[in-house]
């Protein structure tokens, strides 16, 4: 498989196995569906830093992001996720069909009776989350989609606040400048500053669905508008980008989680890409994508989607002489699979996806669905 590397560093895991399967056999739980291990799986595969949940699972199964069914997991543990450290041991119990998670603690085999192996117990390893586990998604890779807007619904500019002065009327202000802003603040201290740009339209109705956001730094309150004013008076914390009159404001959001279980989602999900980060043209793995389908279309964070080149439309010559009785000379192509779409960031009815792996450079329009 070709993976198309425009971006980003390595994809980092977080979530995690559970230590020993429940009941049912991995391999038993695998030949349900699509969900199966890889005939040329390794007898098992030590975590190291930089390891991503995709690339050890990739190790073991044919699709991925199966590993939550694989390992039996239901969507409560999908929630409140298992973890896994740099130095334990993932092994493929090829007797008992399952995959088990086990210590390193020597230079013994890792065959579950080697006594340089200790076989953990089936329970959740808290201590050190956060500074030791092994994330999912590196943030890196995707810090500024988290936290940062870059895409604005609707609804979110009508009362958004905005600059309407600078001191000495100053084009531009940057960090540590002061900044009046007039809007209702509803209890915020710390806001984002963004710029709308273009409106991001919906590859199948042409409607708008949302406004591109153009992201330039953050400011923080230093009075409320006095009795008598509704104008705010800020100052400018952080400058990506420099800002000025006209310019709105919305709150920081709160940092969301960054372990994600990959699933599929719970209902059929028919979406396309809406938009590509940075306004090219192509996109491979590692890069950014925005699809017209969000929380409202049953999306959530850790939804796994297949992303397809939509097939096209082709005259068939055959078809006007009358050959097997066809007369309609247009028929349309199978839509082609090219990769996976991690989703990471859910708003109502946009979500930002990860490109995972990819055969072929995903563009605008492309179908992003519920796996097969």
């Amino acid at each position: 498989m070709k993976n198309f590397s425009t971006g980003g560093g390595r994809l980092s895991v977080a979530i995690l196995f559970a230590a020993l399967l429940a009941a049912q056999p991995a391999r038993a739980q695998a030949s349900q569906g699509a969900c199966g291990f890889r005939a040329d799986a390794p007898d098992s595969h030590v975590v190291t830093a930089g390891d991503t949940l995709w690339e050890i699972s990739g190790r073991f199964l044919d699709k991925p992001w199966c590993w939550p069914q694989v390992w039996g997991m239901n969507r409560a543990e999908i929630a409140n996720p298992h973890w896994i450290y740099p130095g334990q041991v993932v092994y493929l119990d090829r007797v008992a069909g399952r995959l088990r998670l086990a210590n390193q603690v020597g230079a013994a085999g890792v065959d579950g009776t080697a006594s340089g192996t200790l076989k953990l117990s089936p329970q959740l390893r808290t201590e050190g989350l956060g500074k030791d586990a092994v994330r999912s998604i590196p943030a890196s890779a995707i810090e500024p989609f988290l936290t940062q807007p870059l895409i604005v619904e609707a609804d979110e500019l009508k009362d958004a606040p905005r600059i309407v002065a600078t001191p000495e009327n100053h084009v531009f202000i940057g960090k540590d400048d002061k900044a009046y802003v007039r809007g209702k603040l509803n209890g915020g201290t710390s806001f984002q500053v963004f710029r709308p740009g273009k409106p991001l339209l919906d590859p199948v109705t042409k409607r708008q669905v949302a406004t591109e956001a153009f992201y330039l730094g953050t400011l923080k309150l230093l009075r409320e508008a006095a009795p008598g004013s509704d104008v705010h008076t800020f100052v400018v914390a952080s400058a990506k980008e420099e800002m000025g009159v006209g310019d709105q404001l919305m709150q920081t959001p709160p940092t969301p989680m960054q372990h994600y279980v990959p699933h599929p989602p719970e209902g059929k999900v028919d979406a396309r890409v809406l938009a590509i980060y940075n306004g090219v043209t192509h996109a491979g793995q590692n890069q950014v994508v925005t699809i017209n389908r969000g929380r409202v279309d049953g999306l959530d964070v850790g939804s796994v989607l297949q992303l397809y080149h939509t097939g096209q439309t082709v005259r068939d010559p055959g078809a006007s002489k009358g050959w097997h009785n066809l007369g309609n000379p247009q028929v349309k192509l199978p839509d082609e699979e090219v990769g996976s779409l991690f989703i990471f960031r859910v708003f109502r009815h946009v979500a930002y996806g990860l490109i995972m792996q990819v055969t072929e450079p995903v563009v605008v329009g492309d179908v992003a669905k519920t796996p097969e």
